[in-house]
């Protein structure tokens, strides 16, 4: 059996569908689990609808038909025939959404933007599976929710591995006696009172490792609109390379300091069993690729990850005593609590300072309860750069023209936040 992630650019609009129906057409030999994402940039969208609904700001009703004409256009490019059975599912889960922002928001935002951001992935996989079928691709349409079990931390679940196996090996494998393809979402999951959740930004990845470990499937293939795992993202850098080949352990570490070409969470399931990822073009489905597998191959090309948008807390004792056990475990509950992810900390004596992705009001939450609490600053419009296998000569061309406001290094790795000069 094998794994195909599809995300949102590899069908965001219906050339890119027949793209996919083409490559499944040649590839998909066996087995295969088809993960898809929402359409393009449905889920900015979708988010867009739920700070609408939720601030009751309005104009929820005018982003939702927006996202509805999007997705119209692309199914009546795809099915001709007014009269296909899809018009009327798809026109079924935008009542759906419609029932939701009809009502009174629920108290908790994170509850309300799991309930309504998962429906991209929804409205995009029952399309593709309608065209599937319209190629002669037999398949099953399959809702994630019921098989990948999560708890009730939305828009982080955490998923119940021992009950998620059962369900899809009770629930999802039996579909291959008739089907060739089972065609799921991605980025969501489901708890036990039926409330859908979501596994992180972008968390379809995790979703294809995990159907992949509890299949013990043969390989994982994540499509991309780049040739493989490049040394840096081509929106930042000029000349990058793609690796050919990378081991897990090297390929979390690029996730961990934050590559977006693979979710940090995907590697483990794999590396748990030893299933190879592959992350291909859907542009150039023939080309190699980058392979990732167990080896003892360590990667030793420069490489590069940048992240905007970066905020930069500072957190001091009200009383400027020295910061201690007790007030770093209060500090890391609260990011927690707000699943505020930190990818660079530093403390001294009265001082603890850590590099965040600014989030709007999730971290505007997390830094009025760490004031409430302690002496608080920040800076915010910052860029964090990462670079592997690093020379001095690389560093100081990258940070011309900017401040260096905190540095870390190690032996391979220099981190640095910045701000424009």
């Amino acid at each position: 059996m094998h794994v195909f992630k599809f995300g949102g650019a590899s069908v965001k609009d219906a050339e890119a569908v027949k793209n996919v129906a083409e490559i499944l057409k040649k590839s998909a030999t066996k087995e295969t689990i088809v993960v898809i994402s929402a359409m393009g940039k449905t889920t900015n969208g979708l988010e867009e609808l739920v700070k609408a609904f939720f601030n009751k700001t309005g104009g929820a009703e005018s982003v939702l038909q927006k996202i509805r004409t999007y997705h119209f256009d692309i199914v009546k490019d795809l099915f001709p025939n007014k009269n296909h059975p899809v018009y009327n599912e798809i026109e079924n889960s935008f009542v759906e959404i419609n029932w939701i922002i009809e009502d009174e928001p629920l108290p908790d935002y994170n509850q309300v933007y799991d309930q309504i951001v998962s429906m991209g992935e929804i409205i995009s996989t029952k399309i593709i599976a309608a065209y599937l079928t319209g190629k002669s691709l037999k398949n099953k349409w399959l809702d994630v929710r019921g098989v990948i079990q999560t708890d009730n931390t939305y828009r982080e679940g955490k998923v119940n591995y021992e009950l998620s196996e059962q369900c899809v090996k009770s629930e999802l494998i039996p579909l291959f006696k008739e089907n060739k393809i089972v065609v799921t979402q991605g980025f969501i999951g489901g708890t036990s009172e039926n409330f859908t959740t979501t596994l992180g930004r972008e968390g379809s990845d995790y979703t294809a490792a995990l159907l992949a470990y509890f299949t013990d499937a043969e390989s994982v293939t994540i499509w991309k609109d780049v040739p493989g795992v490049l040394n840096a993202d081509p929106k930042w850098f000029k000349n990058t390379k793609k690796i050919d080949e990378l081991t897990y352990h090297d390929a979390i570490e690029f996730t961990y300091y934050g590559a977006t070409v693979i979710h940090p969470k995907t590697i483990k399931p794999l590396q748990n069993k030893n299933i190879p990822l592959y992350v291909k073009s859907f542009l150039k489905s023939d080309d190699t690729g980058t392979l990732i597998q167990g080896t003892e191959k360590r990667f030793s090309m420069p490489s590069y990850i940048f992240k905007i948008n970066q905020l930069l807390i500072s957190i001091q004792p009200k009383d400027f005593s020295f910061i201690g056990e007790g007030n770093l475990s209060m500090i890391f509950s609260l990011f927690d609590k707000y699943a505020c992810k930190i990818h660079l900390m530093q403390n001294s004596a009265i001082s603890f300072s850590v590099c965040i992705d600014e989030e709007g009001e999730k971290t505007d939450r997390l830094i009025q309860d760490l004031q409430s609490e302690f002496k608080v600053l920040y800076n915010s419009g910052l860029e964090l750069l990462t670079i592997r296998n690093y020379d001095q000569e690389t560093i100081e061309k990258l940070i011309e023209n900017k401040s260096i406001l905190m540095e870390q290094r190690s032996r391979n790795t220099v981190q640095m936040v910045l701000s424009n000069n």
